[in-house]
């Protein structure tokens, strides 16, 4: 035999040519094979072991390189081929050479393979079958095992043929289990591996019972005694085989302790057999075996040990999982967690733990509690792996541990181990992983349960993961409704895309969302749950309630990104699951913070939360599907319907059973309410037969749709058009009153009055039958007030209709104004607004009128006569609702400027009639004695009559219609307050104490008071003079002390009250000092020595010396220059010029003429270009030309005339104008003093020319504005102060 060749040359030359045949590459020229010098060499026993091997590696290296060569030499003739592989089996029994045996082995592998001969496969068992029957030991079968099992693994046929033909064989494998030769066992068991595992298990199908059944208890057997790697990993690999079937699992669990043999002589069953004699002989050993491989230090033991354990359990939960509990392997499992880094094995560890947590022993024997610690720090280790199921499994772990712990059996008694646990949590949900994040958030879901919370509750690690959860949502990958309809089935052929685990993520995440919120509301009902019972008492001041902070931290959450995530999600393509969580987490927001809850209720039902949730009723769960929905549905729009109907009108007058009747309708129909929006017309329009229960029904149905439109539309939901809406409430009040009932439910009656009044604008108008409807149905309730929304619709819907407005339009104006002025004080007294002591102040006259008070004048302008029920309320009602009335009424007068002359002429004589009341009312009470609603609303009326002068003076075009009017008005406003008694009373009270010397400042009345009874006692004796009014009673004053307050005290006198000294005083000039409403008193400080002389005697009571003294005061405060103060000072000196021309011109004279007059004048002209056109200064110069005074020099009269041309005649102001040019006439009459040139005379002449050309001023009205100016606490009509001119003494009023 030549190197390569595969023959042998001694005896190739007796073969035939056919055996022989050149093999392999043709590139080499291939190998030379006789088959013939092969097979007897394998026969020979001379032939040397060498010489076989190489003869059988050449086979092998030409079979593999050759497939199909060595096939067509065989086929040449069958028995040649039997007996290649029969010599080739001998060889199993005869060759010691393990290396030999190997290639022999491997040989007959490959030649069966080369074959595929199904009687090649027969003769093959025959001979094995042969060999073993025909030996008397099974120790030289080792060989033959292997190679049986290398056969079936190879050839799937052969495994079929073995347990389907060959049991003879197989018991002879079953025997050999029996044998003591530890080598002997795993090679049969090697067999029995191949054939349990070939074809996926289906050889094993076929296998008979006896022998299966034979071969789980010789495998138990083996397993505890096995002491070699070798048997003990076959013995395993089997075992692994065995218990994924679930008849062999059925055996091997039921195998009783008795039938395993125990051998005590072998070391490493002793522990075994100590555990089997401490149990009963029926027992199942096979737990404590696989005990003992979790014991083992190989970690592909232990893994697979806990494989075998899950698949048990698997197979027979029930049955199975108690023995392995009672052997204690949960322990070991635990322990196997707590020391181990494999994935395999913490994976295998997880899922078989997995599996025992179904059973309540291994929490009543506290496995749980034993392995937690364990648990929580593998799955923290076990987020670090790169195989992320290890983390998922785990997590599945303790959220089954989780939920099924015992409440009684605490997991985590301190803080530390809740800490580590919700750490573990957040770690699994910030993986990048989403299907771990999903478990992790179910296991959050059941940490959040109120039996694991440690004492002190850790309300910041539950906060954490609450924000982990929701920081988790930007990662999701969320369809798009373009992309939704494109991969709807692809979403259903592949569950796991990313998409689908976006909404499983989703969906768990609410069901922990709302686990954290129900935790919330049993901690808040908790006391001893609400606090830290450990935080020192110092602390507690000054941090946030923990408890709160979550709950600050839910609502957040839930409003900044749960609530758009899930609507987005749901927008097109809803998700019943996602959605029923989802609304009973906005259900449990209510409870959680009630502080806010309104303002979430608010933003929820403003942004659509009424129609989303009735949509997905209407798609989701018509005809009873998805009932948990519903029931999640109904239980938020109930809980949002209560929120806004609590605050909607809190003081409406709805009393608690309104509200219950609210709940109960919206509870007992809200679940049959699942329709389509489109389908409540006409569920609204039907004729519902006889009402059997108050609450349930058809018509009670109708009750809660109205009860739902009106808490949507008043949010801004409109969930059906105005005109639908309108028509079909008219509709539903016919057809109850229809049915012989007028009497609706009272809150279904306010919300069907809601939604006609806010959807009037939309529909059209009314005609009889449905205005008699609505009339009747409206007068059916006791209480207007307890139907009143405030609402400025409303408003309008009532005075819209006069049949309606004859009944209830005065009620509502009074609601209206009574709720106005509520929510005025609540926003003056909302907390945080206004600092401690800070005052408030009253609503001012010029104040802008607010939101509510513009759609009050809208209505008061489109019907006139809401003005008059105003008016009839400012004389007829209590003092705040008057007060609120007339501000109204003030208002309208000064913003609606082009309907001012008609609104005075349309309350003149509603006000006369007012004022000839309280006359009649107050001569009826006594002379001089008023009623209490007299002395109530006579200000105000007072007051309204002020405005209405100001508004429509004399001079516009009204006034001449209205004179008659107008004069009774004055003469009954001046009788009524000239006979009111206690009025004059109060006015003397006050002018005595401010001017009684024995009291201290601080005694004194206040400054405003003083300065309001100065200006009214001024106005009572100008108008007294004017109309001749008959007076009761009159006023004692000194007049002494007023002159001297000004002369000598006007340095520590507030400026107000100077003005009115000099308001007054004027009045009393302009009266010649003789008026009756006032009884002046005097002294020697004015008159001087008596007897008096004749001038005293013709100015009594101001006397020479008093005149120059109140000329001297009044000198001094025109150098104040205070606005009101200067216009004050020159009337008032004007008026007392005037007393003293008609009463000593001589005096008159004297005091114009005086030094003090020229340094007056100087001063002022000091003080620049804007004093000297100023009106008051202008007319000061008038005054002094008029009577004749030399301080007024041409110099002055050249400033002024060059300040004008400077300006511009145009630039001036009406007042300015008016004054210049009564300045201008005066001194064109007085040529002589002071004498002016040609030239200045004709620049006077151009300036008068200049002013002719604007519309002269007439009268001596001016360009103030005539409304009422607030200078703290007190009103001032600026009309009063405008500059008198000549005779003309300002308004009366």
């Amino acid at each position: 035999m030549t190197s390569g060749d595969i023959v042998y040359d001694k005896i190739h030359f007796r073969h035939d040519p056919k055996w022989s045949g050149r093999l392999g590459p043709t590139e080499g020229g291939g190998v030379l094979l006789c088959v013939a010098c092969v097979i007897e060499m394998i026969d020979s026993d001379d032939i040397a072991s060498v010489r076989k091997s190489f003869a059988l590696s050449g086979i092998s290296g030409l079979l593999k390189c050759s497939p199909g060569a060595l096939r067509e030499l065989l086929r040449q003739d069958t028995r040649v081929s039997l007996h290649f592989t029969a010599s080739l089996l001998g060889m199993l029994h005869t060759v010691e050479d393990p290396a030999t045996l190997e290639k022999v082995d491997q040989v007959l592998v490959q030649l069966l393979l080369e074959l595929q001969s199904e009687m090649s496969y027969r003769f093959v068992l025959d001979e094995i079958h042969k060999q073993l029957s025909d030996q008397l030991s099974v120790k030289g079968s080792l060989p033959t095992f292997n190679f049986l099992g290398n056969i079936v693994e190879a050839v799937p046929n052969v495994a079929h043929s073995l347990v389907t033909q060959y049991v003879p064989l197989l018991e002879h494998l079953c025997s050999a289990l029996l044998y003591p030769d530890e080598a002997l066992k795993a090679s049969a068991l090697y067999v029995w591996l191949k054939l349990f595992g070939t074809a996926g298990g289906s050889a094993a199908q076929s296998l008979p019972i006896a022998i299966r059944d034979r071969v789980c208890i010789l495998l138990l057997q083996t397993l505890a005694s096995a002491s070699s790697p070798q048997l003990i990993n076959n013995c395993v690999g089997l075992l692994w085989l065995l218990v994924q079937l679930e008849e062999t699992v059925s055996v091997l669990m039921n195998s009783p302790g008795n039938q395993i043999m125990c051998h005590e002589n072998q070391n490493n069953s002793q522990i075994l057999c100590q555990n089997q004699e401490q149990q009963s002989p029926d027992q199942c050993p096979l737990p404590l075996l696989l005990k003992k491989l979790l014991l083992s230090g190989d970690e592909t033991l232990q893994a697979t040990s806990a494989r075998c354990i899950a698949s048990i359990l698997v197979h027979s939960p029930s049955q199975c999982s108690a023995p392995f509990i009672k052997a204690d392997v949960p322990e070991f499992l635990f322990d196997r967690l707590a020391s181990s880094n494999s994935e395999v094995l913490l994976w295998s560890a997880y899922s078989c733990l997995v599996l025992l947590t179904n059973n309540p022993l291994f929490f009543s024997q506290c496995h749980s509690v034993y392995g937690i610690e364990s648990l929580v720090r593998s799955v923290k280790e076990a987020l670090q792996l790169t195989n992320l199921e290890v983390p998922k499994q785990g997590l599945l772990l303790l959220t089954e541990i989780l939920e099924r712990q015992p409440p009684s059996e605490r997991l985590f008694p301190s803080g530390p181990g809740f800490v580590a646990v919700s750490e573990a949590v957040m770690g699994g949900v910030s993986s990048s992983c989403l299907l771990v994040a999903t478990q992790a958030a179910n296991a959050a879901a059941a940490l959040f349960r109120l039996n694991h919370q440690s004492r002190p509750v850790q309300y910041g690690k539950i906060e954490g993961i609450i924000e982990a959860i929701t920081n988790k949502f930007s990662e999701l990958t969320l369809a798009s409704p373009a992309h939704r309809r494109s991969s709807r089935s692809l979403k259903r052929s592949d569950p796991n895309n990313q998409v689908s685990r976006s909404e499983g993520f989703l969906l768990q995440a609410l069901i922990c969302f709302q686990a954290a919120c129900r935790l919330a509301e049993e901690c808040a009902s908790e006391p001893v749950l609400k606090e830290n019972t450990f935080t020192a008492p110092s602390k507690h001041s000054c941090a946030q309630d923990p408890l709160e902070s979550l709950c600050q931290c839910l609502l957040r959450c839930c409003d900044t990104v749960w609530i758009p995530t899930v609507v987005k999600v749901c927008e097109h393509s809803p998700n019943p699951q996602i959605l029923q969580y989802f609304y009973s987490i906005l259900s449990s927001q209510f409870t959680l913070l009630p502080s806010l809850i309104f303002v979430f209720a608010n933003k929820l039902a403003s942004s659509g939360f009424y129609r989303l949730p009735l949509e997905h009723k209407g798609l989701l769960c018509a005809g009873n599907r998805h009932p948990h929905l519903n029931t999640s549905c109904c239980g938020f729009l109930q809980k949002l319907s209560m929120c806004l109907l609590s605050q909607s009108d809190p003081a409406s007058g709805s009393c608690q059973s309104d509200v219950e009747e609210v709940e109960n309708l919206l509870l007992y129909n809200l679940p049959f309410l699942c329709c389509r929006l489109s389908d409540w017309p006409s569920l609204l329009r039907e004729a519902p037969g006889i009402q059997l229960w108050e609450y349930k029904g058809p018509r009670a149905i109708q009750y809660c749709l109205v009860i739902i439109l009106h808490l949507a539309l008043q949010q801004g939901d409109r969930l059906l058009p105005d005109q639908t809406v309108f028509s079909s409430v008219v509709w539903l009040l016919h057809s109850v009153q229809a049915q012989g009932s007028c009497a609706l439910p009272r809150s279904v009656l306010r919300s069907a009055l809601y939604l006609l009044a806010v959807t009037q604008d939309k529909s059209p108008n009314l005609d009889g039958a449905p205005l008699n409807c609505i009339s009747k149905a409206l007068s059916s309730c006791q209480s207007f007030s307890s139907l009143y929304i405030h609402h400025p619709a409303l408003l309008h819907f009532i005075w819209r209709y006069p049949d309606l407005a004859d009944k209830f339009g005065p009620i509502v104006l009074e609601l209206w104004l009574s709720k106005q002025a509520q929510h005025t004080d609540a926003e003056k007294t909302i907390p945080g607004i206004q600092e401690k002591g800070e005052k408030t102040e009253s609503r001012t006259d010029d104040q802008e009128p607010d939101t509510e008070t513009m759609e009050l004048l809208s209505v008061l302008e489109k019907y006139p006569a809401a003005t008059l029920t105003l008016l009839d309320m400012v004389c007829t009602r209590e003092a705040t609702l008057a007060g609120q009335a007339l501000w109204v009424l003030e208002v309208l007068l000064r913003v609606q400027r082009e309907y001012e002359a008609d609104l005075c002429a349309t309350l003149r004589p509603a006000l006369l009639q007012a004022l000839q009341r309280f006359n009649v009312e107050s001569m009826g009470h006594g002379l001089g004695q008023g009623s209490t609603a007299q002395v109530n609303s006579l200000p105000l009326v007072l007051k309204l009559l002020c405005v209405i002068q100001a508004s429509d003076p004399p001079s516009s075009s009204s006034y001449s219609k209205m004179d008659g009017v107008h004069f009774k008005l004055l003469y009954h406003a001046v009788s009524v307050l000239l006979s009111n008694s206690g009025l004059i009373d109060q006015l003397q009270t006050v002018l005595s104490s401010s001017s009684a010397p024995s009291l201290s400042p601080s005694a004194c009345p206040p400054s405003a008071l003083l300065c309001c009874s100065h200006l009214l006692l001024s106005s009572l004796i100008t108008l007294q003079r004017v109309n001749s009014a008959q007076v009761q009673k009159s006023i004692s004053w000194s007049l002494d002390t007023a002159v001297q307050r000004l002369l000598v005290q006007k340095r520590n006198t507030d400026n107000l009250l100077l003005v009115s000294h000099l308001r007054l005083l004027q009045a009393l000039l302009d009266a010649d000092l003789a008026s009756a409403v006032v009884c002046l008193r005097t002294g020697p400080c004015l008159l001087g020595p008596r007897p008096m002389g004749v001038e005293d005697g013709a100015l009594y009571p101001l006397g020479s010396r008093g005149a120059q003294c109140l000329s001297t005061a009044l000198s001094g405060l025109l150098l104040q220059k205070h606005e009101l103060l200067l216009r004050a000072s020159v009337n008032c000196l004007s008026s007392l010029l005037g007393f003293l021309q008609r009463k000593s011109p001589t005096t008159a004279k004297y005091v114009v003429c005086q030094p003090w007059s020229r340094f007056l004048l100087y001063c002022l002209f000091s003080s620049g270009e804007s004093c000297r056109l100023h009106p008051a200064i202008l007319r000061l110069i008038t005054i002094l030309l008029q009577n004749g005074s030399t301080a007024v020099w041409e110099s002055d009269l050249l400033q002024v005339m060059e300040a004008v041309e400077r300006r511009g005649v145009k630039e001036l102001s009406g007042e300015t104008a008016h004054a210049l040019r009564l300045l201008l006439t005066q001194i064109q009459s007085s040529v002589d003093r002071p004498p002016l040139t040609e030239e200045h005379k004709q620049r006077v002449e151009g300036m008068m020319e200049s002013l002719g050309l604007q519309t002269p001023s007439e009268s001596c009205s001016t360009s103030l504005p005539s409304s009422v100016l607030r200078v703290g606490d007190v009103s001032i009509c600026l009309s009063d102060f405008t500059v008198k001119a000549g005779g003309c003494s300002g308004k009366l009023i």
